[in-house]
């Protein structure tokens, strides 16, 4: 099939490319280099075009799925507006785009519009948008469900997802990063007080298998992608001791955030997403972390 992948020089969309140039689709990626990098691609062999889809554009190709990972992600970014307006435009000119090929729309959601509700989080209950990133992602998927009857467009609530290639996020990039770096480099890793709150990490492998099952779901919809399990910040940081063969206790510190903008626990609910999407995650937290940290060894821990 013919594929097209916004944001695809950065985390996910990257991993994404390259496996479906693996088993042989033919894959356009489009990125800004805003956030992405061209490094993320190494072995690519597909069409790279560098646009910004929040802008007016214009691509030759008859697809049949796009991909739509691009978007300013970082709940922090300094400037809202700018947040705000790329998201939205980039994602109606893609809805745009996909209508014009009649093509399959699959789309990065996010969990964090489920703020500090309930846990497990189902796709169903009541919002609570803690960001102008949230706000413009609530939006994204309110003009997804009213096209639900009219096209294929799937929305992805992913959760903490990690693994090769999000260097290039910097401080967006997931704590398993960060803190693993701190680790390896025998310093001690500085968690939130008390390090009580949880999280729903998932491996980016599973993270792009559910992408890529989406293609052939049978309904449109929004539904979560997460493996239903969540993990403390302490319990993590003992999983990473062990992996990295260090013994090394948590330094503790305030978290600097105003509470109302900080999501302090993840937990994906998945029955949906395994009755509907047929996924479930196949990679264990350790597993992960052990598969990633092998990956970093081989390919840097660096971005420089």
């Amino acid at each position: 099939m013919k594929c097209l992948i916004t944001g695809g020089a950065g985390f996910i969309g990257s991993n994404l490319a390259l496996e479906l140039e693996k088993h042989e689709h033919e894959v356009v990626v489009v990125d800004n280099l805003l956030t992405g990098n061209k490094n993320n691609l190494e072995g690519f062999k597909g069409k790279f075009i560098e646009l910004d889809i929040s802008e007016p554009f214009d691509i030759n190709n008859n697809f049949d799925i796009i991909f739509h990972q691009a978007a300013i992600t970082d709940p922090r970014h300094p400037n809202d507006e700018e947040t705000y307006n790329k998201n939205i435009q980039g994602f109606n000119n893609i809805i745009n785009l996909a209508q014009k090929n009649n093509a399959k729309l699959i789309y990065a959601s996010t969990a964090g519009l489920y703020g500090n509700g309930s846990t497990p989080m189902k796709e169903d209950q009541e919002k609570e948008i803690l960001s102008v990133y949230g706000k413009s992602k609530i939006e994204m998927d309110e003009i997804a469900a009213s096209l639900f009857d009219k096209m294929h467009i799937v929305g992805l609530r992913y959760f903490n997802v990690f693994g090769p290639r999000e260097m290039y996020k910097g401080r967006a990039a997931s704590m398993i990063y960060h803190l693993g770096k701190q680790i390896k480099s025998d310093n001690k890793p500085r968690i939130f007080k008390f390090g009580e709150q949880k999280r729903d990490h998932i491996y980016v492998k599973d993270a792009v298998e559910a992408t890529i099952m989406a293609v052939n779901i049978k309904k449109s919809c929004i539904i979560n992608v997460g493996t239903g399990i969540a993990t403390t910040f302490n319990d993590l940081i003992k999983i990473l001791n062990e992996v990295l063969g260090k013994n090394l206790e948590p330094e503790y510190f305030d978290m600097p955030y105003n509470p109302k903008t900080y999501q302090s626990n993840t937990q994906a609910d998945t029955t949906k997403t395994e009755n509907i999407l047929g996924f479930k995650s196949k990679w264990s937290l350790k597993d992960g972390i052990k598969d990633y940290f092998s990956w970093l060894d081989k390919n840097g821990w660096d971005n420089e």
